[in-house]
């Protein structure tokens, strides 16, 4: 997976060291952090003059993929980061195989369908991504869970 840049932003694939600043980016929009560590490998991080402000990453099942952590920092949002980056994760995710996007999500539902996904019901939702820390105990029972074949 190649980086996209422009003189000022840089998105690129997360590591370890990263976990304590995605983290905090994370919790500053309210998003959870559980499983967070273990999946970095599969996470993105959008940087802005080498500055982390944004996330979103994939938990990978097989030809499924948990979508989660999509977060910008507030003083950078409504710039276009967050689109860079879903473009970039849905590229990343079809590289890996990935036939199917699942997410939860209590805040952004309109962004996702204006982005192809579909509100689905929660029990519709089988295999090992249920067993996802998003799935078990992350997200409330009341999040939309939304899928997106790719």
């Amino acid at each position: 997976m190649n980086s996209i840049s422009k003189p000022d932003l840089v998105i690129r694939k997360a590591s370890a060291n990263d976990v304590p600043v995605l983290t905090e980016l994370l919790e500053s929009v309210t998003l959870p952090t559980a499983g967070l560590a273990d999946h970095v490998g599969h996470f993105l991080v959008a940087e802005s003059c080498g500055i982390p402000i944004g996330s979103i990453g994939l938990e990978l099942y097989g030809e499924t993929a948990l979508l989660r952590s999509a977060a910008v920092s507030p003083a950078f949002q409504g710039k276009g980061i967050g689109e860079r980056m879903y473009g970039v994760v849905v590229s990343y995710a079809r590289e890996l195989g990935v036939k199917e996007l699942v997410l939860l999500t209590t805040t952004a539902e309109g962004y996702f369908q204006r982005r192809g996904f579909e509100k689905i019901d929660r029990d519709s939702i089988t295999g090992a991504v249920t067993a996802s820390r998003e799935f078990k105990d992350a997200c409330p029972a009341s999040a939309t869970v939304m899928r997106k074949r790719i």
